[in-house]
């Protein structure tokens, strides 16, 4: 790597050591080949975040990402250390725009107050900004396989889901609603006066409880992707996982409360989950691969499927392979019948 490259890696440290201590703490359990790329690529996608939520006015500071995003794509990135090593990896690694150009999108919408009626409408904010992290951390690591993609992008959306469950309160004091609308209904809970007046209820719980169900199947279905990965960088990914799954946890133990407090994992119990993350998960069953959620369908199919070697695999591979080919080019044709008929 260039020494610029470096000198720009650095200043990217020192923006996240500040400004995401979660990631700069995380990071440290990826290898350096990893790491570095990530650690540019978490800088870009801190300073989009910020431009949005410090702006005066939202949409000018997307424009001004968008802009970034296109110098960055051009070879021509703007003169900062972020925006530099940003297109150094987005070169290196391959990476398709539609991924941070998805991220954005999340971004947007927030800006926009956008409002969430069904699960599918939260999977949708999630595969956004979450789920495409998935996919681009992934790429990082050297993994191109739709298979392992879409496993990424399911870990991406349950960690999103346990976020929106752990800061039921929070979001609502910000005028923010994730949790979908219909379900609050269902439940009894006017969303409009829940957002007026943020307060706890058996109703609110209720809903809250199926929201970790959801992040929790996904979270099922992302562990056979951690096998998918590098050795090396398994052990990061499955803390990652274990992690936010425990936040859950704790939303759980607090009867699902998340509007008069804010689900915390100890420090201790932290470690300890840091610890067991060196140990693999105990083998389940060999199941078919599962195509993604709709949702993030089109992030792992921006990325061009990786050519198998197929008379090197296993027949049980082979099946596998054959069985997610068939799902994908399914999903293709809902999503070109959808397009078709709107």
């Amino acid at each position: 790597m260039s020494d610029r490259f470096q000198q720009d890696l650095a200043a990217c440290r020192d923006l996240l050591r500040v400004g995401s201590k979660s990631f700069h703490a995380a990071s440290l359990l990826l290898p350096r080949r990893v790491r570095d790329p990530a650690t540019a690529l978490y800088a870009f996608c801190r300073l989009g975040d910020d431009a949005v939520d410090d702006a005066a006015d939202p949409s000018e500071g997307l424009a001004i990402m968008r802009a970034r995003l296109d110098a960055a794509y051009r070879g021509a990135p703007q003169d900062h250390p972020a925006d530099r090593a940003f297109a150094h990896v987005v070169e290196a690694h391959e990476m398709p725009r539609e991924l941070p150009e998805a991220l954005l999108d999340g971004f947007a919408w927030d800006a926009a107050g956008r409002r969430y009626e069904t699960l599918d409408d939260v999977h949708a904010y999630a595969a956004r900004v979450a789920g495409t992290v998935g996919a681009m951390m992934t790429l990082l690591m050297g993994v191109r396989r739709h298979a392992a993609l879409a496993r990424a992008t399911d870990l991406g959306t349950a960690m999103q889901l346990t976020n929106i469950a752990r800061d039921v309160g929070e979001d609502a004091r910000n005028g923010r609603l994730y949790l979908p609308r219909q379900w609050l209904r269902e439940a009894d809970v006017d969303p409009d006066a829940f957002l007026a007046n943020p307060v706890f209820s058996a109703g609110v719980a209720s809903v809250t409880a199926r929201l970790l169900a959801e992040a929790g199947r996904l979270y099922t279905r992302a562990e056979s992707g951690i096998a998918m990965l590098p050795r090396d960088c398994r052990p990061a990914i499955r803390a990652a996982h274990r992690i936010y799954a425990e936040i859950g946890a704790e939303v759980v133990r607090a009867g699902h409360d998340s509007v008069s407090r804010r689900a915390v994992v100890s420090s201790r119990r932290k470690m300890a989950l840091l610890a067991r993350s060196w140990l693999p998960a105990m083998p389940r069953r060999a199941v078919a691969p599962e195509p993604p959620l709709a949702a993030n369908a089109y992030l792992v199919q921006a990325v061009p499927a990786e050519e198998l070697a197929i008379a090197e695999q296993s027949l049980g591979e082979r099946i596998g392979w054959a069985i997610e080919l068939f799902a994908q080019l399914e999903e293709r044709q809902k999503i070109a019948q959808r397009t078709a008929q709107s």
